[in-house]
């Protein structure tokens, strides 16, 4: 593993443009650091989108979500980050991203954060 993850995304065509089909993703090792203490937060990532033309390059992806191992930021920012890094590279008909945080003093955190296309529609469970 490179000493400085990328932190960019690539992507690929996406093969059926013409059809609505929902891509899901489970990232089980997720982690940061929190700004306040400098402990390593946890966590597992559940993403899922609806391409639109693009569809983005699963190891580019795990190596813009290694880039975050080091960087202190707290639960919201961070989710909110990596959903505008998708947004911006895929322009999907829909993204959702649930960021499911270990336990840290007692309380788990999840953040939930959606990107809608104008017109789109969240797919069903």
């Amino acid at each position: 593993m490179s000493a400085h993850p990328a932190t960019s995304l690539e992507t690929f065509a996406n093969p059926s443009p013409e059809r609505d089909y929902t891509i899901r993703m489970r990232i089980p090792e997720f982690t940061c650091v929190c700004p306040k203490t400098g402990q390593p937060d946890f966590a597992t990532l559940f993403l899922e989108y609806i391409p639109d033309r693009l569809c983005v390059e699963l190891k580019s992806l795990k190596l813009y979500i290694v880039s975050f191992r080091t960087r202190g930021a707290f639960h919201e920012a961070i989710t909110n980050e990596i959903v505008d890094a998708l947004a911006a590279a895929l322009a999907p008909r829909f993204l959702r991203l649930t960021a499911r945080f270990n336990v840290r003093g007692g309380i788990y955190t999840s953040v939930i954060v959606e990107y809608p296309k104008v017109g789109s529609a969240a797919p069903s469970a």
